[in-house]
């Protein structure tokens, strides 16, 4: 190979082909290889250091939660035909595929109210980042405002995309446990592309979405917003609401399709997908009709053969592989198929009325966490507002310190706040799901007050 491109060794091609100034010009600073054995019995030793939620009682969340997984789920998505294809280029050999992105298009429309949902994109915020994005091609204004309610990492690949754009990112601070208001509304104007909160937030309050919804819209059409769009342009006039949702809790919430929300999107991995340390997951992205052509990823769809009978292709592909670059929507390579397949097995499994069920009792058990929490001495609620599944507390201790002692007592009490918000310094962040019983929230209360009162009051100190 090299005789035929005229260069007598892989450094001469290197030295005529990249410039010496950003060339490493030394050895990488790598350790010596192993041998198979020895890279097992190290990555085994690695393993060891993790802690699963099997291991200990956890009442962590912050966006990823203990949900069990039935084992329907694992069986499907462990047959070839789902485990193994790519991308369905040739639909006529990729029938099964294309009818699972249908069908969990149809369960995503149904949960968030939306007419449309795509075939799902990387995980939740990269979908927060992605619907800034389309609003931005839509209207064409600059300004972002994002409640501080937002997943930190939602906001954190907001502010990294928007810069490429040149979008403003502006936040919004929060008030009694909500997005406030007042600041919400003036910080809207005609300049404004695109609005983001979350439902619930960030520290399990539930917000009014509708109100939010209305707010963007006339703050941002410098009135009383009408039909949305500038007379004779087909420009929407108004910002694009987008609502970040946890979609268990839509089982008993209003669907962002009736609160005047315009793209949903959200985490899916309470949807039958476990923790894995970290991933993967996918996220779901929905929206009305008028923003079909703007989103990102690809759309299955349902049509005819020759024969008459039902099929199913791609439908839209914004890949800018697929269609002019300057026209493209998305460069994401690959859509998170197969966990999107767990979702939808997983909201098959429920029903309906399932998952309806599954939300009302995640509402009661988090209802008596939350009282049962606040009535220990040390501890009192972070805010009053309604919340479902998730709720945060003040500590009267150092709140590492106690996590750290629930811990050696098997427990994870949950997030604390002061890693994503330094206002928050006292807060614990504590996540409840249908796998945490009245017998495990007890527990979690004798010892979190028994961790709390030993760091207020430690041995040796003086009152």
């Amino acid at each position: 190979m090299l005789a035929e491109i005229g260069v007598g060794s892989l450094e001469e091609l290197f030295d005529r082909q990249i410039p010496t100034a950003v060339r490493l010009q030394r050895p990488l600073d790598l350790p010596a290889g192993m041998s198979e054995h020895e890279v097992y019995a190290h990555l085994r030793e690695l393993a060891a250091h993790n802690t699963s939620a099997e291991d200990e009682l956890t009442f962590l969340g912050a966006g990823m939660y203990d949900h069990y997984v039935p084992a329907v789920v694992d069986m499907l998505m462990e047959r070839s035909e789902f485990l193994t294809p790519y991308t369905p280029y040739q639909p006529e050999i990729s029938q099964g595929g294309l009818q699972v992105m249908f069908e969990y298009q149809t369960a995503i429309s149904e949960l968030t109210a939306l007419a449309v949902s795509n075939a799902s994109v990387y995980e939740g915020p990269s979908a927060v980042a992605a619907a800034a994005y389309l609003a931005r091609i839509a209207n064409g204004k600059p300004k972002i405002v994002v409640s501080r309610g937002v997943h930190p990492h939602a906001r954190a690949a907001l502010r990294t995309t928007a810069s490429a754009y040149g979008g403003e990112v502006v936040e919004v601070a929060l008030r009694d446990g909500v997005t406030d208001p007042d600041a919400w509304a003036s910080a809207i104007d005609q300049d404004t592309g695109a609005v983001i909160f979350a439902q619930p937030n960030f520290l399990g309050a539930v917000e009014d979405a509708a109100a939010l919804a209305q707010a963007a819209k006339d703050e941002s059409a410098g009135g009383p917003a009408s039909d949305g769009h500038v007379a004779g342009s087909g420009t929407p006039q108004t910002a694009v609401v987008v609502g970040s949702y946890d979609p268990i809790p839509l089982g008993i919430l209003r669907p962002p399709g009736e609160c005047g929300v315009d793209v949903a999107v959200g985490e899916g991995q309470s949807l039958g997908n476990r923790l894995d340390f970290g991933g993967p997951s996918f996220g779901f992205f929905a929206a009305t009709e008028a923003y079909l052509r703007r989103m990102p990823g690809r759309i299955a769809g349902e049509t005819l053969d020759v024969d008459g009978k039902r099929g199913f292709v791609l439908t839209l592909q914004t890949r800018e592989q697929h269609i002019r670059r300057e026209k493209a929507t998305s460069n994401i390579c690959t859509a998170q198929a197969l966990n999107a397949l767990a979702g939808v097995v997983y909201l098959s499994w429920l029903g309906r009325r399932g998952l309806v069920e599954l939300g009302e009792l995640l509402l009661q058990r988090t209802h008596y966490a939350r009282t049962a929490l606040t009535s220990v001495d040390g501890v009192e609620a972070l805010h009053e507002q309604p919340v479902v599944r998730e709720f945060a507390v003040r500590l009267d201790a150092p709140v590492d310190r106690v996590i750290a002692r629930c811990q050696d007592a098997g427990i994870n009490p949950g997030f604390a706040l002061a890693r994503e918000y330094d206002e928050y310094a006292d807060g614990l962040l504590v996540a409840i799901t249908e796998q945490r019983s009245k017998a495990d929230i007890d527990r979690l209360a004798d010892i979190l007050g028994a961790a709390v009162a030993a760091e207020s009051h430690p041995a040796g100190a003086h009152a």
